[in-house]
């Protein structure tokens, strides 16, 4: 076998290799033999390895009650679009509903209620919607319930969690039953990318009863008891004749690890959700048990406020560039559920990922001469932590060890986790954060690097990359648009002062009858959306 893997530009067609030779018979040594030519570490190659059994090993099953475990739940779970903020939410918004498109393992949208998008400027939006599809009440979906829908997240009384993407929708109305027009007040290019994300489900016209969900989806409510229990039965009318596989699904909440991974050994549980590096040998060791790694689109940073000191100084960011050990965090602190990232915030998963921007290599006399110039050798320089950014109390002390061997002394500080994001985050000047998976490039770079950001955590500041910005936005030539992305990521890479060691990947852990799963960029659980394709091989 001679096909050559680049980790960094894995892809579906390096999926359909994997599994092409699984079908000619290839041994698991043979598969990470092959793996390893191209660069791919034993630990994610099991999971390329597993998901391509998975995928090739049968037709998908119909029947079963599947049973889920989450991290969390709370009384504060809903079923309304607009109130939805937990990964809970986020899964019963796929389990009961649909939205216009949704967002493939590109990250790029695909229709699903909507048959086509259309513009001319990316500023005023054409949709035409597909016919014949009915909600859980026999009511036939049409424009109307779109424009309510959409209307919901915009009106500043509702407070949606996804009001600051919906209020550049200044004009939603119907032109008829199966069109709707929106007019952006600046064009965006990515709209049918943001009406993929998780909150802009459609609902029928005039809904303000959500004791129980009555959507499009795949499955209906049977029972919504929120903190304790939300289960789904299998919708029969369900316009997708190659979905929504098992009888039911059944979603609650475990918040402690230990005991989800012992649901799962016990049978109790089919799938639970968000596991850590600790787990994994457990699940690993059971033979009828398996783990799905998902690369994931968060991180934790390491941020530099350039306006402050130590920061103001250059040489003093630069020797911090070169004392990050990339492959000791992604080894001993994340233990293989990380991958070496390279300072700019689009992930490999992103169709406009530029694997071109090269992160600088671990340098310990290259950092002690920047440090020397700096005038910081030997002087204490606090570094503040705190476990609400995931695993940066680890990351500080090897970066704090480091340090050391050079004569740099770095004080790292932990702060508690409650009221890290209002008291520390953003404000000190050397501390951590940590960003969560964002569907497009644009939100991203508005969120974090434009000058006027409130997020902005290094206040970079450059009216050009903010030009460039508004550019892509604007622009419908993908091929400029992936040319202007890959310039903006090199540039926050070397000028900006955020730097990103690794992105984190999330973890599922599933009994070997659960099919229909893979991993995507969106983060765990399938990207929140496993109610189409899950089935179980009972």
């Amino acid at each position: 076998m001679t096909h050559q893997f680049d980790k960094s530009r894995w892809s579906r067609n390096d999926d359909s290799a994997v599994e092409n030779a699984i079908r000619r018979g290839a041994t698991r040594r043979d598969l990470l033999r092959m793996l390893a030519a191209g660069g791919v570490v034993a630990a994610t190659a099991g999971t390329f390895i597993g998901s391509a059994r998975n995928a090739v090993a049968q037709t998908p099953k119909k029947g079963g009650a599947l049973r889920l475990a989450l991290n969390s739940t709370s009384t504060a779970d809903t079923l309304d679009p607009v109130r939805a903020s937990a990964q809970g939410d986020y899964m019963r918004m796929s389990t009961f509903y649909n939205k216009l498109t949704v967002l493939d393992n590109s990250l790029t949208p695909q229709m699903e209620l909507a048959e086509s998008f259309d513009t001319t400027d990316a500023k005023v939006w054409t949709i035409k919607l597909k016919t014949g599809i009915t909600f859980h009440n026999g009511k036939t979906m049409d424009s109307a319930d779109v424009v309510y829908s959409l209307s919901r997240h915009v009106d500043p009384k509702l407070t949606s969690r996804a009001n600051a993407l919906a209020k550049a929708m200044i004009k939603i109305e119907a032109l008829d039953k199966t069109t709707v027009r929106i007019e952006l007040d600046q064009a965006n290019a990515d709209l049918p990318a943001i009406l993929g994300t998780y909150h802009f489900v459609i609902i029928p016209e005039g809904t303000s009863d959500f004791t129980k969900a009555v959507g499009t989806g795949p499955y209906m409510t049977e029972v919504f008891e929120p903190g304790i229990r939300t289960v789904g039965k299998r919708n029969p009318n369900y316009f997708k004749s190659d979905a929504a596989y098992v009888d039911s699904i059944e979603m609650f909440g475990i918040p402690d690890e230990n005991a989800r991974v012992n649901a799962l050994l016990s049978g109790d549980i089919h799938i639970g959700a968000s596991m850590d590096a600790r787990s994994a040998p457990l699940v690993k060791a059971n033979p009828n048990l398996r783990l799905m790694v998902a690369p994931g689109g968060s991180y934790t940073n390491l941020n530099i406020r350039m306006d402050m000191e130590p920061g103001s100084k250059k040489d003093f960011i630069d020797g911090v560039r070169a004392l990050i050990n990339r492959d000791a965090i992604n080894r001993a602190v994340l233990r293989g559920f990380g991958e070496p990232h390279n300072d700019q915030p689009i992930q490999r998963a992103s169709r406009y990922f530029n694997a071109d921007v090269v992160a600088p290599a671990f340098d310990p006399e290259r950092a002690k001469h920047h440090f020397e110039k700096a005038g910081l050798l030997g002087v204490g320089i606090p570094l503040i932590c705190s476990d609400a950014a995931k695993a940066s109390p680890d990351m500080a002390m090897v970066l704090q060890q480091d340090a050391a061997k050079i004569g740099v002394k770095i004080d790292v500080q932990r702060m508690p986790a409650d009221g890290y994001w209002s008291n520390q985050w953003i404000k000190a000047p050397f501390h951590f954060g940590n960003i969560n998976a964002r569907p497009t490039a644009d939100i991203l770079f508005s969120l974090l690097y434009k000058s006027d950001a409130a997020w902005n955590e290094s206040r970079y500041i450059n009216p050009k990359f903010d030009q460039m910005l508004l550019e892509a936005r604007g622009s419908l030539d993908e091929a400029k648009r992936k040319q202007i992305y890959g310039e903006m990521q090199a540039m926050v890479a070397k000028d900006a002062a955020t730097i990103i060691p690794a992105y984190i990947a999330s973890a599922d852990a599933m009994s070997t009858k659960v099919g229909g799963l893979n991993p995507h960029p969106l983060g765990m659980l399938q990207g929140y959306n496993i109610a189409d394709t899950v089935w179980l091989d009972a």
